[in-house]
């Protein structure tokens, strides 16, 4: 199975670009992806709007607009191309990823756009139904924000949930976000450590088997 993560400039399929694609073949560890691209001239840089506390994308990502626009690097529909290449070699490339709606959508809409033909299932595993199934599993009910009113299991939820002391990450980025997903799918689901990096954070005893 292949985890897939990817970075972009904003939340709307249609009007943001995809800069970073980072993925894992689950079934062989070795075998990553990562590739950054250029967003078009036509793509925008949008901040999320009307969540409390979030931030805006070039503060998440630790870029500025000069380097997600820098025309030395890749094209989009280039990257896209190398990653289809990629998942086409391996056997079951269901994906996996912490809300397939965004990465999955993202990367199918501009398949559309430059006419490609995305080389993986359509069926997917969400990280996050996955986490507060356990979740319910072991506490008798599902993860809610309640301040926000809505269920809340996002990966930094999700990595304390699996053992993280905090989250790891300074700024977002495709690869890390990857393994970092691969990892708690593993411990969720397996109760086991996935990546020699993150043996030093401990599977807590109730996802252990």
């Amino acid at each position: 199975m292949i985890v897939v993560d990817i970075e972009t400039s904003g939340v709307d399929f249609t009007k943001c670009g995809i800069w970073q694609i980072g993925a894992v073949d689950l079934d062989n560890l070795e075998n990553i992806f990562f590739e950054e691209a250029y967003i078009d001239d036509e793509d925008e840089i949008l901040n999320v709007e009307g969540i409390k506390g979030a931030k805006p994308v070039l503060e998440v990502i630790g870029k500025t607009e000069e380097e997600l626009r820098d025309k030395n690097k890749q094209s989009q529909k280039e990257m896209l191309k190398k990653f289809f290449e990629w998942a086409s070699k391996i056997k079951v490339n269901n994906c996996i990823c912490q809300n397939p709606s965004f990465d999955l959508g993202f990367i199918f809409t501009k398949a559309r756009k430059y006419g490609l033909r995305v080389s993986f299932h359509y069926r997917s595993f969400d990280l996050h139904t996955i986490a507060q199934m356990k979740h319910f599993e072991i506490g008798g009910k599902f993860s809610v924000n309640e301040e926000k009113e809505r269920l809340s299991m996002g990966l930094s939820n999700i990595l304390k949930f699996c053992g993280f002391l905090g989250d790891p990450r300074e700024y977002h980025n495709a690869l890390e976000d990857a393994k970092l997903t691969a990892e708690c799918f593993s411990r969720l689901v397996d109760g086991k450590n996935l990546f020699p990096e993150f043996s030093k954070f401990e599977i807590p005893r109730y996802l252990k088997k």
